[in-house]
């Protein structure tokens, strides 16, 4: 890592749509109308990560990558290290949909325990939210918005649905308690390995864009509930 924020960019292929990704540090990246918003909406968020870079131990490591505090990120230096296209899910959702180079990378054995120990920070985050908000969160403006069960059952089925590709087969019962949460994310982590050992892509997805797109729809619905 540098004392810099590295970041990759993303544009759908019609231009609605950007996203800014720090490949570094799992989970963080954010989407807007164009690159420049996307990187200054990205820069707005490194605060909120400061939570999860303590809980993996790393938040010094952190600090050091953005220049920044938990309350300013208005020093960080920002260095785009890539630009590649996006998909039409892209534009539609502004959301990372493509592998840049760096997902495509392959990963050490060192490397790859970082990304899940930032993950697993991004899920107990993620826990840490969904026991302190209501269940009945505040709705917008016009009324919209989802309650918290509804959230929570949300982004566990999509990562059932992800977690096909490593292997990984359960239902979403399976998750509504402590123990089978804990049994269905240690298995998750385990075939990620696995399939690490072996130089395997989940499916058509590097494990690099696993693990990251894991941790981003983990922390986009935990900022969500905040």
């Amino acid at each position: 890592m540098t004392n810099k924020l590295c970041v990759t960019v993303e544009s759908g292929p019609k231009g609605k749509k950007v996203v800014a990704v720090a490949p570094e540090w799992p989970g963080l990246e954010r989407g807007a109308k164009t690159e420049e918003l996307a990187i200054e909406r990205l820069r707005t968020y490194l605060p909120r990560y400061v939570p999860v870079a303590k809980l993996a131990g790393m938040e010094a490591a952190f600090a050091s990558a953005t220049d920044s505090s938990a309350t300013d990120s208005s020093a960080t230096d920002i260095d785009v290290v890539e630009r590649y296209p996006g998909t039409g899910s892209t534009d539609f959702w502004g959301i990372s949909f493509a592998f840049s180079s760096i997902d495509q990378q392959p990963m050490s054995d060192e490397e790859l325990e970082r990304e899940l120990t930032l993950m697993r920070a991004c899920w107990t985050f993620f826990d840490e939210v969904r026991a302190r908000v209501s269940a009945e969160l505040q709705r917008g403006p016009r009324g919209g918005g989802r309650d918290r069960d509804r959230i929570v059952q949300h982004t566990w089925a999509a990562e059932l649905d992800w977690a096909k590709g490593i292997g990984v087969v359960m239902p979403l019962e399976t998750l509504l308690s402590a123990e089978g949460l804990q049994e269905y994310r240690n298995a998750y982590c385990s075939a990620i390995q696995s399939f690490h050992a072996q130089a395997k892509m989940a499916r058509k997805w590097p494990l690099r864009y696993l693990i990251r797109h894991t941790a981003f729809h983990t922390l986009d619905h935990a900022w969500e509930m905040e």
